[in-house]
Formats: structure tokens, C-alpha cells, sequence
């Protein structure tokens, strides 16, 4: 793909929410392997320990990512780009390893209500689901929501740390 066309049309804007998804060179299954998925988790907390980011859902899939945030600071590609080169080194020396990790382009799509934030975090959470990996929310190990894992306590602490 064009990097430059998948560009057009993104703005990033601090406050807004995101889906953001990303993909490992190859469709590699890096995250086959748990402590490769924990570093991903690990930098996810570490850009909102230092105010980039603003999780709201995730999960590591065994080749990519869904990562369901809102913007705290500085651009879209200036996350993704410290999220994608912080977590390939890590996870290339862990594995001993070099070169490129992650594809280089990512897809992001613009959150445009609350009332879909919730949606959008049980599609994050559906992911294992869908992908025959899990039975149902909450036994997936590498995927997190603020409202709590189950569907029905996601609905239930809604809004309530917005």
C-alpha cells in the first residue's frame, strides 16, 4: 500500500478516541510467544504513564494488535511510531532477533460517539473470540478494558472513569 494514501484524511486530535490496529511484518506470530504479548502491554501502560495515551480497551492478537484509545498528547503517527519502536526493540532483543517487526503502516479509525466507545471495546474483547482462540470475554490473557472484562461489567462501569 501507498503509506502516503493511507495517510489522507487522518487527523488526529487530542481528546479524541481511536481504534487503532496494527500488524506484524509478515503476519508473523510473534505474540504466540505470552512475554512478547506482556512487553506490548507493558508499552501500551508506559505511553499512558507518560500521558500520550488514554487506554480504553485492547488486545494482542498472535500477529497484530486492536488498540481502543483516546489522544492525550501530540499526534496519531507520533504514538504509533513510539508504540511501534519501543515495543520492536524490546521484543527483538528479547528474541534475538533484528530488522523490521511490525508492518510499517497502521488503520485507525475515529471514534464519534461515547455511546459507541462501549461497542467498540466489545468488538477489541471479540477478537480471541472470533478467532477461535477463546470461548468468551475475560479468558483471553493479553487483552484488557477500563470497564472490566465481562460484558455485562463493561456496561455497568460505563462512563463512570470518563
Amino acid at each position: 500500500m501507498n503509506r502516503a494514501r493511507l495517510r489522507l484524511g487522518r487527523h488526529s486530535r487530542i481528546g479524541q478516541s481511536y481504534i487503532l490496529t496494527t500488524v506484524t511484518q509478515g503476519r508473523r506470530h510473534y505474540f504466540d510467544d505470552a512475554t512478547a504479548a506482556q512487553v506490548v502491554m507493558e508499552v501500551v501502560r508506559r505511553l499512558d504513564t507518560e500521558g500520550l495515551t488514554y487506554s480504553l480497551a485492547y488486545v494482542v492478537m498472535p500477529d497484530h494488535i486492536h488498540w481502543l484509545v483516546e489522544l492525550r498528547a501530540f499526534s496519531l503517527d507520533y504514538v504509533m511510531q513510539r508504540f511501534k519502536s519501543s515495543s520492536a526493540l524490546l521484543i527483538n532483543r528479547m528474541l534475538g532477533r533484528s530488522g523490521r517487526f511490525w508492518q510499517s503502516s497502521y488503520h485507525d479509525h475515529a471514534i464519534r460517539s461515547d455511546e459507541s466507545l462501549l461497542s467498540h471495546a466489545m468488538y477489541v474483547l471479540g477478537n480471541p473470540i472470533r478467532a477461535g482462540l477463546t470461548a468468551q470475554l475475560g479468558e483471553y490473557p493479553h487483552a484488557w478494558c477500563r470497564w472490566g472484562m465481562e460484558a455485562g461489567q463493561a456496561m455497568e462501569h460505563f462512563g463512570s472513569e470518563r
